[in-house]
This record gives C-alpha cells, structure tokens and sequence, in this order.
C-alpha cells in the first residue's frame, strides 16, 4: 500500500487541535466525548487524515468503553499495528496504515468472529454514510 504524507502545516490546517493531538501526537479522547462512540449510522469508517476505508459500519458493537469499537478492519492491512509501552502498560497500537495516523488500540477481548477489540477514537475517524452519501 501507498503511504500518504503531508506536510505538518497542511495538517494543523485541516485538522481541529483534537484531531491533531490525537492522530498525530497518539492522544487519546476522554470516554463517552467522541462523535462516534454511541452512533448508530450505517456507512465506512473513513481515516480522518487520508481518508483511506478503514472499518464497516457492519462491524461496529457497542463494548461499553465509550470509545467507538469494530472487530475487524474493512480489509486486511488497512490498520498497522505497533507496540505501545507508554503510560505503564504494553498495548498494540492502531494506526492507519495508508498515512500513519494514530487511530487507537486493539485489545483480545472483543467478540467473535476474530476476538478483536479495535478501540478507536473517534477523531481519528469519519463517517461516510450510507444513506445520504453525506461526508460527516
């Protein structure tokens, strides 16, 4: 896959300060605040950064965290995975595998067909959703 780079400039222009500090600096959102974390809607799972296809609306659950949550990724190698060892704890990142933006975490206690977890933030992401086409 193609990486896409941008310019931090471009980024700080395009991005809010969360985006920003979240996609690009690996923050995280406080539970419960994200567009995303209860949405319902149908539609993909876009990055916020390129834009690449990341998660179905189709495998999305509600896992009680209060951060919007999949169990697998639209198609395979469309998320990265890096070992975080900040904050005290061993965790594997998410990011974005087209563009490297931090997106979240993937934890082995989700549902099953994979038993995945893709914890995510929802300022990494953006809807594109069915019905309307609406780019959110």
């Amino acid at each position: 896959m193609s990486e896409t780079t941008f310019t931090d400039e471009e980024l700080r222009q395009r991005l809010t300060p969360e985006q920003y500090h979240i996609t690009q600096q690996a923050g995280t959102e406080r539970a419960f605040t994200g567009e995303y974390w209860d949405c319902k809607d149908e539609g993909m799972y876009r990055c916020r950064v390129c834009g690449e296809p990341l998660f179905s609306s189709d495998t999305k659950y509600d896992s009680g965290t209060g951060w919007p949550s999949f169990y697998e990724e639209v198609a395979e190698g469309k998320v990265d995975r890096h070992t975080d060892s900040s904050h005290g704890m061993v965790r594997t990142e998410a990011v974005c595998a087209s563009c490297g933006a931090h997106l979240g975490h993937i934890f082995p206690d989700g549902p099953h067909p994979t038993g995945e977890r893709y914890c995510m933030n929802s300022a990494s992401l953006r809807l594109d959703r069915d019905d309307s086409g609406e780019e959110n």
